[in-house]
């Protein structure tokens, strides 16, 4: 766990620290958090609240996601250096995911490239990516 906290927290202190607010900073960490604590334990349905409600409307998860995502265990969830920003209210960060196949016992990594746009009304960050494409490569 501390391979994704400490880059986490460490990279957005330095990376927010001069142009945005504390709240925004703060927001940030604990989403990014929560979103990683979400895939690794909790599974890709639960991560679903993370995604801009209007993304999630746009692209719903299918029976077929979600009957891939049953079949899969995170092993691993690898942030590297954590977000980046890439515009005032936008940050993005490429995140290594491994996943064990529980039929076949396979083990494969995907990469999630992900951007974040902050909701300064709700002090919120969304994921406007969407959930991880668990079919890279196939």
């Amino acid at each position: 766990m501390r391979r994704i906290v400490g880059p986490i927290l460490l990279s957005t202190m330095l990376l927010l620290s001069g142009c945005a607010t504390d709240k925004r900073n703060d927001s940030l960490t604990h989403t990014m958090i929560a979103y990683a604590n979400a895939v690794r334990w909790d599974g890709f349905e639960a991560a679903e609240q993370f995604v801009d409600p209007k993304v999630r409307d746009a692209h719903p998860i299918t029976d077929l996601d979600r009957e891939r995502f049953k079949q899969v265990q995170v092993n691993d969830y690898d942030d590297g250096n954590g977000p980046v920003a890439s515009g005032e209210n936008e940050v993005r960060q490429n995140v290594r995911i491994s996943v064990t196949n529980l039929h076949t016992q396979s083990v494969r990594s995907i990469i999630d490239r992900q951007v974040w746009h902050y909701d300064s009304e709700k002090n919120k960050w969304w994921l406007e990516t969407g959930i991880p494409n668990l079919n890279q490569g196939d």
